[in-house]
C-alpha cells in the first residue's frame, strides 16, 4: 500500500493560459485551428479542465475576439494620440492591425462567434471599439449632418482595405501605404501608393 497522497493538480491561471494557447492556435491556422482540445494540450491539462472556463469552443472564441477588440482599441487610441491627423492615424492603425494579426481579424468580424450575445465582455469590447472610432471622426470634423452616414463610410473604407489586403487582391501593394494615401495622411519619403 502506497503511503503517498495524490496532490490535486493546480496550473495557476488555466483561463489565461487556455486563451494565449488558443490565440497561438489561431496565429498558425486561423479560426479552424483553434479547439479546446488542441490548447488544453498545448497548457498540460486535460480537455475536461477547459470547461471551468470555457462552456465550449464558441466561448473560447468569443473570449479571444474579447481580447482582440481590446488590443484593437487600444491601437486605434495610441495612433490618434501620437499624430496630428488623428481619424487618419486610426485608419492606418486599423490596416496594421488586420496585417499584424489576420487570424484575430478575421475572428473578430467573421462568423465564428455566432452568437455574441453570450458573452457581455465581448460585447463591450466591440461597444468600445466602436465608439474610439466614432471619438475619431467627430475630431476629424464629420460631426455634422449625418456623422453616423460618414462614420460608416470611412469604416467601410478602411475595412473593405484591410480585406483586400488579407485576401491577397492587392498584390505588391503596402496596405499601410494604402490607407495613408486612401485617408490622405502624408506618406513617408521612401514610399510610394503604386507597385
Amino acid at each position: 500500500m502506497s503511503t503517498s497522497r495524490a496532490v490535486p493538480y493546480h496550473h495557476g491561471d488555466l483561463k489565461a493560459a487556455l486563451l494565449e494557447a488558443a490565440a497561438a492556435l489561431l496565429d498558425e491556422g486561423g479560426v479552424a485551428a483553434v479547439s479546446l482540445r488542441e490548447a488544453a494540450r498545448r497548457v498540460g491539462v486535460t480537455p475536461a479542465a477547459t470547461y471551468r472556463h470555457f462552456a465550449d469552443k464558441e466561448a473560447l472564441l468569443a473570449a479571444l475576439a474579447t481580447q482582440g477588440f481590446e488590443a484593437f482599441s487600444k491601437a486605434m487610441q495610441q495612433a490618434a494620440r501620437k499624430a496630428p491627423e488623428s481619424f487618419a492615424a486610426m485608419g492606418v492603425a486599423y490596416v496594421r492591425f488586420a496585417v499584424r494579426h489576420p487570424g484575430m481579424f478575421r475572428l473578430m468580424f467573421g462568423p465564428a462567434v455566432a452568437d455574441r450575445s453570450r458573452s457581455p465582455e465581448l460585447q463591450a469590447a466591440i461597444a468600445k471599439s466602436t465608439q474610439v472610432f466614432d471619438q475619431g471622426l467627430k475630431m476629424r470634423g464629420d460631426a455634422a449632418g449625418d456623422a453616423g452616414l460618414a462614420a460608416l463610410r470611412a469604416w467601410a473604407l478602411m475595412h473593405g482595405l484591410a480585406m483586400l489586403s488579407l485576401d491577397g487582391m492587392l498584390p505588391g501593394y503596402d496596405a499601410e501605404t494604402l490607407a495613408r494615401a486612401l485617408t490622405k495622411m502624408p506618406l513617408p519619403a521612401n514610399k510610394k501608393v503604386s507597385t
